[in-house]
């Protein structure tokens, strides 16, 4: 149990001697440093959902998967007719975060043509739900990465329904977790 400073601790139950702390615990200076940056983050984020633990946890791991700071960058997860469009872009002007969006992005279109979703994986802590289908079915599902301005989108496409209503479910678990925007599909997906 921590007691304030000026109470007394008592070293034997017998001696009955009680000694005074004389100076505050040592804490080294990181400790310090490193509380005092995590405070700074947390208000410098809580308009942006900061203070959810769950999101900033989950904007912490987009961070190092996309290499960009996701408080300063924006998604959009659009649902298609044929599919889908992801789309991240942040302040043109700011030519390395452009560029490191761009390489994600390509990099994000290659593993799902693959059939590998480690990365929403990892930035969600869960499988993605879609993309086990998506999975399953990379074979008819097309990616392609095109730039933005600010970024870039990757583009996804099928023919076929089961693929499309997957990507679709993926896109919407995309937009909730993100607090992003995005078109949903109100027609029928391609058969």
């Amino acid at each position: 149990m921590s007691r304030p400073f000026s109470q007394p601790v008592r070293q034997s139950r017998n001696s009955g001697s009680v000694r005074f702390p004389t100076r505050l615990p040592a804490y080294p200076l990181t400790h310090f440093l490193l509380a005092l940056t995590l405070a700074c983050q947390d208000s410098s984020h809580a308009g942006h959902g900061g203070s959810d633990s769950a999101y900033a946890g989950m904007q912490e791991r987009g961070k190092v998967a996309m290499g960009v700071d996701q408080y300063t960058s924006q998604h959009r997860f659009d649902d298609l007719p044929d599919g889908g469009r992801i789309e991240l872009q942040r302040d043109s002007t700011d030519t390395a975060g452009v560029q490191m969006i761009r390489q994600h992005l390509k990099s994000i279109a290659q593993a799902f043509a693959q059939g590998n979703f480690s990365v929403p994986g990892f930035v969600h802590s869960t499988q993605v739900p879609g993309t086990e289908t998506m999975r399953g079915k990379h074979g008819v599902i097309n990616y392609r990465f095109d730039p933005l301005p600010g970024g870039g989108e990757v583009r996804i496409t099928s023919h076929d329904s089961a693929a499309v209503a997957a990507v679709h479910q993926f896109l919407a678990y995309q937009r909730q977790e993100h607090h992003a925007g995005g078109m949903v599909e109100q027609h029928s997906p391609p058969h």
